[in-house]
């Protein structure tokens, strides 16, 4: 039992600004001494200045309240012998311990006591929070907090926090508070005393822990029983808690169909597929086993969390979600990290940050660890090779072997597109005897192009090489190494502009059969590209973070058959919002399947999504920052709605730049790749009341958003391919070949398809609403344009109409 005998003040202070000319307009203090809150005291102050709208929007003060309040000379001294034998407490101590101690200097009294602060003391014991704000941790740990931005009430969630924080270090066992201790003094200010104050006679439960090397981590779960599903979908749908639906059943139903190996299902947004393939499919007793593949590991995770989790509940199935071996945290990589003494204060931070999480998780991936942004290259050096040392003592634990051998024991397996492609071209046995899924089939042929891709970094080969020459004393494979040195750097030197070029195939083949002779591991990545896969090689030189990047791409000119991936008589279930691109090109021929059984589950009428043109859009053809800002413009506008709002964006660079000019006009928002990943990204816009997201890549399909049920959907620009893409170009020659239109016959309806994937995110439930605007005009301008727009409206409505109406309209439809 740890006794805690030093009294803390937990102490909240508002001000004028957050700059270090701010001045004080409320004090809130609560006293800590053991578990206890014995005293609170509250204040407002008189700044003799008037507030910002700001500040009296963020907090709810008024300088008419303020003008009633004491001066702060007048309660300093009350403060002072309040918290002058305590240990300050705060969230983000140095701004309110910083003020507060100039203002009592001020008037004659010098604070000099510890200061302890919540915000990293949460994110070392609460490691997988995805922020740390104080309103986003209070709800998170069930702590109230009503009159957020008041100083008392954020001192009493604070106060609350620090119990809690302080309850959880208590309750660790002291194996790894003990290592948590050795890095301790990295903390801010004397945050360590928290930690100090538990004593280390806490031995660990044997029955949830395991100690491995000296490191303590969490036991795999015990299975649970499974038990038996009923043989129909609808009472399996009431034992999970949900209802089934007349085209669910149907879309059930057709999983169960097995005229031929290989079935193609089109079936629409929103209709709950998901549980469908899976409840049909583990209810069959012929199927000892079903591996599911998602376009993302965003969709993986979103679906692992949810159906799969409620499944394992309820029925008691096996499970596991495999992921590519860089997703999980090599053990061995960590003992040896803990060894290495390093002064950067972040990195030890996130060294005891780790030793926490290593008891809560199971399945040890490193995208559970939201805050690695400010230190990517560390978790880089943690990431999985797929290989462990000989003799590692992780061996009987380690994440990814026990990912690896989870799939070949459980009955359910959920992965993602790109590693399922991998597995396939490794080991097509990952998926004998088992029924393939593959969902977002249409983003499947998009994977499979991406699998027909490899690319090395030159300057690093080159870098590899030089230490490889030095460690040589083969005759032969000096000069290969020399050789390949010569070629490769040559390529570097010619190279003055950021544009592609295309590598001559005798320059090529030269290079090829020095990769191939030396065969080293070292030059994995080029013995890769040296595969007779990748026909076509060339250069891709850019600029990221101020320096130049060489690329050494390759890829295959002809479509992969990716029936061939696939063991033979291989049950496989594609679904697909489109199986149909174009009356020209299908789905299935796309794969390489010619034999195949195929399903149409008919779309309904959306009457609750609604879809406006505006007749002011923003032209794609506008220069560079015009349209930008015209773009961001028009945004901002649709903001004062004040509906969760989804934009999305064709281009990354777009989005930045949007960004930026959202910043300036004071708009606050959540963008892909700079305010955090996709997962954090969907998991805020979830919660939070009315978002601004500006999203791009997987946000146009595959990424579901359920909480809102009213959403507004804004796409900029009509997401055609980039002419410059290679599958385009692919897809291109292709066609002409045939004698066929590319545009008509390929680009268009991809284009169309992409559109409709995006509108099934804002329609995911029957009782959600959302609306749709176009800002890209082209659908008014282009001759294409009205066979689109008659297409879009078979099942939706669609009007035309300039920003004021829209606006308007939007309200009226939504609310």
């Amino acid at each position: 039992m740890v006794k805690f005998k030093q009294k803390y003040a937990v102490i909240d202070v508002e001000a004028t600004s957050a700059s270090v000319m701010a001045q004080i307009i409320q004090v809130g203090i609560v006293i800590i001494q053991g578990d206890s809150l014995i005293k609170t005291y509250q204040t407002d102050v008189n700044p003799h200045e008037p507030l910002s709208e700001h500040i009296i929007q963020l907090t709810g003060i008024t300088d008419q309240q303020l003008a009633k309040a004491p001066d702060f000379s007048q309660v300093a001294r009350e403060i002072y012998e309040l918290i002058c034998d305590c240990v300050f407490v705060a969230h983000n101590v140095t701004f309110d311990a910083n003020l507060l101690s100039e203002q009592l200097f001020m008037e004659g009294y010098d604070l000099r006591i510890p200061r302890v602060d919540t915000v990293e003391l949460a994110q070392v014991f609460f490691p997988t929070m995805e922020r740390y704000a104080l309103g986003d941790l209070a709800k998170a740990l069930d702590i109230p907090l009503t009159d957020a931005h008041t100083a008392i009430a954020d001192a009493e969630a604070t106060a609350q926090l620090f119990l809690k924080i302080r309850e959880k270090i208590a309750n660790l066992p002291s194996l790894t508070l003990e290592h948590i201790k050795t890095y301790a003094d990295h903390l801010l200010f004397e945050s360590r005393l928290l930690i100090d104050e538990v004593s280390l006679d806490k031995d660990f439960d044997h029955r949830t822990y395991q100690e491995v090397a000296g490191i303590l981590l969490r036991k795999p779960q015990s299975e649970i029983p499974e038990k038996k599903y009923s043989q129909r979908f609808a009472t399996n749908m009431a034992l999970l808690g949900l209802d089934s639906r007349p085209k669910q059943e149907k879309f059930a139903q057709a999983m169960l169909q097995k005229e031929h190996h290989a079935h193609f299902i089109q079936a629409p947004a929103g209709l709950g597929k998901t549980y469908g393939y899976l409840v049909s499919l583990l209810a069959d007793a012929d199927q000892k086993k079903v591996v599911v593949s998602v376009s993302t590991k965003l969709l993986q995770d979103q679906m692992v969390s949810q159906e799969v989790q409620r499944l394992h509940q309820v029925f008691g199935t096996s499970y596991q979600t495999l992921k590519g071996p860089a997703n999980y945290l090599k053990l061995d990589a960590f003992k040896a990290s803990l060894e290495q003494e390093d002064d950067n204060r972040l990195l030890n931070r996130y060294k005891m940050q780790l030793l926490v999480w290593l008891l809560e998780t199971t399945d040890g991936d490193l995208n559970a660890i939201k805050q690695q942004q400010r230190l990517q290259w560390y978790f880089d050096s943690l990431k999985h090779d797929g290989n462990l040392p000989q003799n590692s003592p992780f061996e009987i634990c380690d994440f990814w072997k026990r990912a690896y051998q989870g799939a070949i024991a459980s009955r359910l397996v959920i992965t993602n597109h790109a590693y399922l492609l991998n597995r396939l071209s490794d080991a097509p046995s990952f998926v004998k005897d088992a029924h393939l899924v593959i969902d977002e089939a249409q983003q499947f042929f998009l994977s499979l192009e991406d699998f027909s891709h490899t690319q090395v970094n030159l300057l690093e080969v080159l870098m590899t090489l030089t230490e490889l020459l030095r460690a040589t004393e083969s005759v032969l494979a000096r000069r290969l190494i020399e050789s390949l040195q010569f070629e490769l750097g040559h390529l570097v030197t010619q190279k003055e502009t950021s544009q592609e070029i295309l590598i001559a195939n005798d320059k090529w083949q030269k290079i090829k059969g020095d990769i191939l002779e030396l065969n080293l591991p070292e030059l994995a990545g080029l013995n890769k590209l040296a595969h007779r896969r990748y026909d076509t090689v060339w250069l891709d030189s850019r600029y990221e973070g101020g320096r130049s990047v060489h690329l050494l791409k390759g890829a295959s000119q002809l479509l992969l058959n990716f029936q061939t991936l696939l063991p033979e008589r291989q049950k496989i279930t594609l679904v697909s919002a489109t199986l149909e691109i174009s009356p020209q090109v299908s789905l299935p021929a796309l794969l390489g399947f010619e034999h195949y059984q195929e399903t149409m589950i008919e779309d309904d009428n959306h009457h609750q999504q609604a879809m406006w043109i505006d007749q002011e859009g923003v032209s794609p053809a506008l220069p560079s920052d015009s349209y930008h800002r015209a773009l961001a413009k028009k945004i901002y506008q649709l903001s004062q709605l004040n509906l969760p709002t989804l934009v999305l964006f064709t281009s990354k660079a777009s989005l930045e730049e949007v960004s930026k000019h959202l910043e300036e006009a004071g708009l606050s928002h959540l963008a892909q790749g700079k305010t955090g990943t996709s997962h954090q990204l969907k998991r805020r816009f979830e919660t939070e009341k009315t978002p601004v997201l500006l999203g791009t890549g997987s946000f146009w399909e595959g990424v579901d958003f359920t909480s809102h049920d009213r959403l507004l959907l804004v796409i900029t620009r009509l997401p055609f391919a980039s002419p410059q893409d290679f599958l385009h170009q692919k897809m291109t020659r292709h066609l002409i070949e045939k004698g066929q239109n590319p545009f008509i016959s390929y680009t268009l309806p991809l284009m169309m398809m992409r559109l409709k994937q995006a509108f099934g995110r804002a329609r995911r439930r029957d009782e959600q609403r959302s609306a749709v605007i176009i800002l890209d005009p082209r659908f008014l301008e282009k001759s294409y344009g009205q066979s689109s727009i008659d297409l879009l409206g078979q099942s939706h409505l669609i009007a035309f109409e300039k920003r004021d109406k829209i606006m308007s309209d939007v309200l009226d439809f939504l609310l």
